[in-house]
Parts: C-alpha cells; structure tokens; sequence
C-alpha cells in the first residue's frame, strides 16, 4: 500500500516514485499530479519505512493508517484545519500509548493530512499482498499431503 510514496522535507503533500536513476528519482505529486525529479540530496521519507513512537515500541505508519481507517470505518479522517487539542484528543482514540514527548503535534497533523490524502487518491488498501499470501499457503500445502495406502 505505502510501496513507492515518499514524503519529501519542504514540499506538501505526497509523492508516487515514477522511476529510478543513479542519483535522482522522477516523482509524481499526489496533489497536483504535476511530475518532477527529486535529486538524491534531497530529504526524502519512504511511507513505508516510517513508526510512530509509542511508549511501549514504535508502530509503523501502515499500522497507524489503518487504525484511523477501522475508527472512520474507511472514510476521511478529521480536518487538518483542526485544532492542536482536537489532533491531540483524536490520535489518542488512534493510537493511545503513542509517546507525546516525541511525536509532536505538526507529525500528528502530516499523519492525518496523509491519510486523507491516500484515502482521496484510492490509495488506502490493508489487504495483505498477494506474494505474502502465497508464501503462507506454500508450506500449508506442503503438510496437507496424505500417505499412498500400500
């Protein structure tokens, strides 16, 4: 689901990884749709490679994203132009343990903003992928063989 979105320092919204080159990446904005080349000096995040600290371990983006999808039953989260206390109170029913002392309240608020804008652009699927899938039913089959009778 997150495999090919970047976030990237001092530009908003999202971005879809078009192509790869030595020292750039063509990139595609999620909200303009405009395309563009991010060079490797670039401060880029991968979704897909991005926690969120909590008090007990750090729980990946995905994980997260999904929360807020089962709490608006896949709808669209809460505004971004919400208040801090409405983002603070909103992602403790999400994610109550989350460590407040280092997830501030402007991740809180890009976290939100994501996941409206992946929800908008029908990029939110929790299903596992197909190669997972297939790697759990390999050895399944493997032990459901039955013994010739002799």
């Amino acid at each position: 689901m997150l495999k090919g979105i970047l976030a990237i320092s001092g530009q908003p919204g999202l971005f879809k990884v078009i192509s790869e080159g030595k020292n750039s990446v063509v990139i595609e904005s999620l909200l303009t749709g405009k395309k563009s080349t991010a060079y490797a000096d670039a401060k880029m995040s991968a979704l897909e490679d991005i926690a969120i600290y909590t008090i007990v371990e750090d729980v990946p983006l995905r994980e997260v994203l999904k929360k807020i999808s089962d709490k608006e039953s896949g709808g669209v989260s809460i505004s971004t132009k919400s208040t801090p206390d409405e983002f603070k109170k909103y992602f403790e029913t999400i994610l109550p343990d989350y460590d407040k002392e280092r997830v501030y309240g402007s991740d809180v608020k890009k976290v939100i903003s994501w996941y409206n804008l992946l929800h908008e652009k029908g990029l939110l699927n929790f299903e596992e992928p197909a190669e997972a899938v297939a790697e759990e039913t390999v050895p399944v089959a493997k032990k459901t063989k039955t013994k010739k009778a002799e």
